[in-house]
Parts: structure tokens; sequence; C-alpha cells
């Protein structure tokens, strides 16, 4: 299963969903970066230097390092979903597809609903 490394964007019970899959996910709390506005390119490289791919919801800016620089241990950028089981489930099937996260750029999307 996938290293990953959880900013402060994205919800913990998420995390703890993704861990129940199997997945071996750090935070940034349990890394000491949250709370004391720890810049984005900082939250990568310290993934990176750890091995582990980011997990964000904050899209736009992980793209955007992503395109600066595709060298890093892999960025999953998700849409926003109230139902957090749901949202780790298309994460991990996502992972299951890739043979390494290094270098890629993963985009989660929420599911169109129906009106």
């Amino acid at each position: 299963m996938a290293l990953l490394f959880a900013d402060e964007d994205f919800p913990f019970p998420a995390v703890l969903v993704l861990r129940s899959l199997g997945h071996d996910v750090m935070t940034t709390d349990e890394a000491g970066l949250a709370d004391v506005g720890t810049p984005d390119p900082d939250i990568l490289a310290e993934a990176t230097r750890l091995g582990r791919g980011v997990l964000t919801m904050n899209r736009r800016d992980f793209i955007d390092l992503h395109a600066v620089d595709p060298i890093h241990a892999g960025i999953v950028v998700c849409t926003r979903d109230a139902d957090v089981v749901a949202l780790a489930g298309r994460i991990h099937l996502a992972i299951l597809t890739q043979t390494t996260l290094g270098g890629q750029l993963i985009r989660i999307n929420r599911p169109n609903r129906a009106p």
C-alpha cells in the first residue's frame, strides 16, 4: 500500500479510512507542521523527503507545484466531498492502478450527483 502525507486541508476522517484500507498515512499534525503556516512547497518537500505522496484538497496550488517541478513522491489532489468514506475509496482505487506515485499527479473528483 501507499505511503501518504495528508496536509492540513485533508479531512482526518478520510485519513482514518485510508489507514483502515492499509495505507500508511502521516498527517501534518503528526509531522509537527500543522497550525504553523507551513507553505505548500515546504509540505511537498517534506513529503518527498519522507517518500510520501501528498493528499490535499488544495488543488490549484499543488497542481501548480507539480507543473513547476514534477520530481516528487506523488500528489493526490481531491475535490471536497462530505462522504469521506467514498472519497477515501476513490483515492484507494486510484492509487491501486499506479505502479508508483513518484512524479504522479492524481486527480480525485467527486462524482456528479443527479438532481
